[in-house]
């Protein structure tokens, strides 16, 4: 299914039933409450001091609930955005995240990834990854060929790996000591970059929520490349060209 058939889908379906709408959870502090868990906006939550949920909405929306708090998920009646309008709104909270956790963090200076899901070895922070996928190292440049080591952060073991020139992506080796590592070192260049790997759901799909995703876990670099994907997609969508040919029998 084409990028903006996925963007379009899951508003169509909430048409004229703005008043409860479904959310994915993604990141939960609270008892019953999980990531990746589905809730409707208009579902009771109740959280304790110190509790807190975020939660997601179709066009991408966040929602952040703490603790004490007793109440529904959203409040009802909440409009769901076009998708033009939740791009537009998405990129204000990539602006506003990049400001918050500084230029370093949100890779202000980073190289523009190809594809969403590359996992970039040559900056350091937090990348995401989708459940049950090898994470894929990516270099910004290929020109050479390179060496670069991983360590776990309590450096109990090291996995060395081979750049050939002319190559700029890598398959992470389905290695057991690497499941259930949430960060690691990687060694490039004499620098070691500290990786922090961010899962994401497998059943989480909707383009505009996975950006926000990204960028609720400060996957910024790859919540970067999503949003010029589903910009262009956009375009595309709208250009006569696109219009003339879904006219067509």
């Amino acid at each position: 299914m084409k990028l903006h058939a996925l963007l379009l889908l899951p508003l169509a379906l909430l048409a004229g039933r703005a008043s409860a709408i479904n959310m994915v959870v993604v990141e939960a502090r609270a008892a019953g409450l999980k990531p990746g868990m589905m809730i409707s906006s208009t579902a009771p939550v109740t959280l304790k001091e110190g509790e807190r949920v975020t939660i997601i909405g179709p066009d991408g929306r966040s929602v952040t609930l703490r603790g004490p708090y007793k109440g529904i998920a959203m409040r009802a009646g909440t409009a769901v955005q076009d998708p033009k309008a939740a791009l537009a709104a998405l990129i204000s909270t990539r602006n506003d995240r990049a400001k918050s956790v500084g230029a370093i963090r949100a890779g202000a200076n980073a190289a523009k990834l190809p594809d969403p899901w590359l996992i970039d070895i040559s900056r350091p922070g937090a990348r995401c990854v989708r459940e049950g996928d090898r994470p894929i190292w990516w270099r910004p440049d290929d020109r050479s060929s390179e060496t670069f080591t991983v360590f776990p952060i309590d450096r109990s073991w090291r996995a060395d790996f081979q750049w050939k020139a002319g190559i700029d992506r890598m398959a992470a080796p389905a290695l057991s000591r690497l499941e259930g590592v949430s960060t690691f070192l990687v060694r490039v260049e004499g620098q070691e970059n500290a990786i922090s790997i961010q899962v994401i759901p497998r059943d989480v799909t909707e383009p505009l929520v996975l950006s926000s995703w990204m960028l609720e876990r400060a996957c910024i670099q790859q919540a970067d490349a999503y949003l010029r994907q589903i910009e262009a997609d956009l375009a595309r969508s709208a250009s006569p060209s696109s219009k003339s040919k879904g006219s067509n029998p």
